[in-house]
């Protein structure tokens, strides 16, 4: 049995950001661990981005610590080993990708190999040698996350990358998060799309209005689910799907019965229904999305 605690690549404890009277980051507590991709899930203005700027040291916390590959925000021996895409990529729009990007890995020490391995990872080989200033944002976006890539880093930190994509580009950016974490590097994607963290992510943490109201498996914040099931005449299932559950375990709505039990009691529910001589129409789990957990989260936030 493998005893090894997992190793924690981002710390946070009590990190707050403030500008004047206004709170931008509330005490958040954070932790990242080696080879997961950690979904940082909030909001537009949730506090996403502000908590990554001070995470590799473009901003200063108000209070609270941090800690990133061992060491403070902003420390250069570990941004040698991070990749960063925070809002929008940012190059020059004279300059074609490919030089771009030769010059950024000239600051990092990087080959002309490098540049061509990002552009091939990113999807951009063959417009390579196009302006900056003639790509779509979604091209533009691609290369900001090349750039990350430079310099295999350990860590990546990409706030919003699927950001200007169309769906099949989504897709791809969505293979190539899975791929890199399949390489060995830790990554975390800051997102407002539940769908995509849900599909793809580890670990969530949810913020909303500056606070970290979750932090857990996708699994864990969507719960065991329940099942639903159809069936007629509903005067005999419902009162026997009860017997198997207790009178609280079910619930009868206008499209068919909800039962708060685990998929494994599934085929007791369906005998008892059959045995009570009803017809059974459908039955199926009903597990609730990350997007109905996090509205549920923060409408209590909020009230």
């Amino acid at each position: 049995m493998n005893t090894t605690e997992p190793v924690a690549v981002v710390t946070t404890d009590a990190l707050t950001k403030r500008y004047g009277d206004q709170t931008a980051v509330d005490a958040v507590s954070m932790r990242v661990d080696a080879g997961e991709i950690y979904g940082f899930l909030g909001p537009n203005g949730a506090g996403k981005t502000t908590t990554l700027r001070m995470l590799v040291g473009l901003i200063r916390a108000t209070s609270g610590t941090a800690t990133i590959l061992g060491r403070r925000p902003g420390d250069p021996a570990a941004l040698r080993r991070i990749g960063v895409l925070i809002e929008g990529p940012g190059f020059y729009p004279y300059l074609s990708g490919r030089d771009n990007l030769r010059v950024l890995a000239r600051y990092r020490g990087c080959t002309r190999d490098d540049v061509e391995e990002a552009l091939g990872r990113v999807g951009l080989s063959a417009r390579g040698d196009d302006r900056f200033r003639t790509y779509s944002l979604g091209m533009k976006q691609r290369l900001g996350v090349g750039a990350a890539l430079l310099g295999h880093p350990d860590l990546l930190i990409l706030d919003e990358p699927t950001n200007g994509l169309d769906p099949a580009g989504m897709a791809e950016m969505r293979e190539l998060v899975l791929e890199l974490a399949a390489d060995g590097h830790t990554v975390v994607l800051s997102s407002h799309l539940l769908s995509e963290v849900q599909e793809i992510c580890d670990r969530v943490g949810v913020i909303s209005r500056g606070r970290l109201l979750a932090q857990s498996t996708v699994r864990e914040l969507r719960g065991t689910g329940t099942l639903f099931l159809r069936a007629e005449p509903v005067e005999l299932a419902f009162p026997a799907v009860r017997a198997v559950v207790g009178e609280a375990g079910a619930l009868l709505t206008a499209t068919g019965i909800r039962v708060d039990v685990d998929a494994a009691d599934a085929p007791a529910v369906a005998r008892a229904v059959i045995e009570a001589g009803a017809d059974l129409l459908e039955l199926r789990t009903d597990e609730k999305s990350l997007e109905e957990v996090f509205f549920e989260m923060t409408k209590v936030e909020t009230v």
